[in-house]
């Protein structure tokens, strides 16, 4: 496995879970492209309906549920309400015949049935909404995730049935015999070193980096991908007070935009425009920023927000695949793609993050029914990847987890946080702090994460940088007001333990980070 985003975290838990000898490779850290910079949703797909992907709603539908389920404690239901104003493009009677189509697709098995709002419900839901204008809206429940730390989960799952994964990891070449492929030159990004696999099947799930890799098997392949950057933007909750996510069309060009909670925190989101941008290269743009800031102010008009009410953003490329006719970037179909190459590499683009179980077991279908063309293996069914919790996920009823953190002087904003992030993973980060106490002071207050998550991320996570603590294991660099940057030299003091670093790679580490997050 190439690539070891949400797709192919997903495809090697899959191939494991099925007894196949597995390896997962990486060139960044796991999650670190597109899998870690999402719209941090699990959802059916509401906005799918108008382009007719009814068939993509209901597999969505069906994944949501499934994903509740085994991992409850970093996906869970998320409310949303959706205002229309007059002048929208979406007229009331349309929102209210998608809203019952949806529940419908979901089996009427949503978390709960949606309600239609008049004005005044409206605004006592959201008293923060616009008033001029508004014609009334709806309720409807999705889902919110840690689309990092899923990514992550579902990697140590894989690990777990067997599967070997390596961050930082990158394919040079591919190997090939009599014209096949049939393994890859990899090299270390953190140390240099080189090594070849061998493979019997090589799958190919790098997302915006699929064409680059298609091309080191062929140099004549014909691109598979059309992608589309979307960017998010973060700010305080307090400015746009709202209580739930919010859907709304942006009156700018009519596309479905979200505001989402996280905390205290906000994040607004999202743009879909090509872009010629390399996926290592992303970046934010003034006029982005600036786009999305307008369409929330025209529905918060109280909140007058500015540039410089920004926190953090993140920009992610979806890997959407070509499309012969020209339709707009927000329109393009969410639909996946699994093709082979000339040299037989199993290439897998498109999809979304909500149905990523699904695309890895078609995959993983079509791999080993490679195997077995070829040395006649059975295909084996091994467990379900539906039933299986993730890392963490074993219970939704976290109450003895709770009381433990607080019985042992964990304040009850870090405990909510431990939950939240690690599930009943908490107790083994409890442990830490029992046996050593000074693991459980604050990396950067007042954000309530602690020294052992720092370590539980080394020994558990797979951390290699400071990077990876901050940004993808606690979320440091999207939460604090300082980006954590003064925590920087802590966590790499904490890693060194771990690690065996001497001080010049603290030091370097730290600065690295600090760099960074000062951009």
């Amino acid at each position: 496995m190439i690539g070891a985003g949400i797709t192919g975290a997903g495809v090697a838990r899959d191939a494991a879970m099925r007894g196949l000898r597995t390896v997962l490779v990486e060139q960044q850290d796991f999650g670190s492209g597109t899998s870690s910079r999402s719209s941090r949703l699990v959802h059916g797909g509401l906005r799918y309906l108008e382009t007719g992907d009814l068939h993509l709603v209901l597999e969505a539908n069906r994944e949501r549920r499934t994903l509740l389920r085994i991992a409850p404690h970093l996906v869970w239901p998320l409310a949303f309400v959706f205002p229309l104003h007059r002048g929208d493009r979406i007229p009331l009677w349309r929102l209210a015949a998608g809203m019952w189509l949806y529940d419908a697709l979901a089996l009427f098995r949503n978390v709960r049935t949606h309600r239609m709002l008049g004005k005044r419900a409206l605004l006592e839901a959201e008293p923060m909404l616009r008033e001029r204008g508004l014609l009334g809206g709806a309720r409807f429940y999705d889902a919110q995730c840690d689309d990092a730390r899923l990514t992550l989960a579902t990697v140590r799952s894989a690990v777990h049935h067997g599967a070997l994964a390596a961050n930082y990891t990158a394919v040079r070449a591919l190997e090939r015999t009599a014209g096949r492929v049939v393994g890859a030159q990899l090299e270390d990004r953190l140390t240099g070193a080189r090594a070849v696999l061998r493979a019997s099947v090589v799958v190919n799930a790098t997302g915006p980096w699929a064409d680059r890799v298609r091309v080191l098997e062929d140099s004549g392949a014909a691109p598979l991908l059309q992608p589309t950057k979307g960017i998010h933007i973060v700010v305080g909750r307090s400015r746009l007070d709202h209580r739930e996510g919010i859907v709304f069309t942006s009156p700018i060009d009519g596309r479905v935009l979200f505001i989402l909670p996280w905390g205290d925190l906000s994040y607004i989101g999202t743009t879909d425009t090509d872009t010629a941008e390399a996926p290592d290269q992303l970046t934010v743009s003034t006029d982005d920023i600036v786009y999305l800031l307008r369409s929330a102010n025209a529905r918060f008009p109280s909140a007058r927000l500015g540039v410089e009410d920004v926190r953090a953003s993140w920009a992610g490329l979806r890997p959407l695949v070509v499309e012969r006719d020209r339709k707009a970037a927000s329109n393009r179909s969410r639909e996946h793609a699994i093709v082979y190459g000339s040299g037989g590499m199993i290439t897998v683009v498109g999809g979304k993050l909500t149905t990523f179980r699904a695309m890895a077991a078609e995959v993983v279908d079509r791999a080993a029914r490679e195997l077995r063309y070829r040395d006649g293996r059975a295909r084996g069914d091994g467990l379900r990847t539906d039933e299986e919790p993730l890392p963490g996920g074993e219970t939704a009823d976290l109450g003895q987890f709770r009381e433990r953190g607080l019985e042992l002087g964990v304040a009850p904003e870090t405990v909510e946080h431990l939950l939240r992030h690690y599930g009943t993973e908490a107790a083994g980060i409890y442990n830490l702090g029992a046996g050593e106490r000074r693991l459980l002071r604050r990396l950067s207050p007042p954000h309530p994460s602690i020294e052992a998550e720092v370590v539980h991320a080394v020994r558990r996570e797979m951390a290699q940088t400071v990077e990876d603590v901050m940004v993808r294991r606690i979320h440091l660099y999207y939460e604090a007001l300082d980006r954590g940057i003064p925590a920087a030299r802590r966590v790499a003091e904490l890693m060194a333990r771990e690690r065996g670093w001497d001080e010049a790679r603290v030091e370097k580490e730290a600065a690295r980070y600090a760099a960074a997050a000062s951009r």
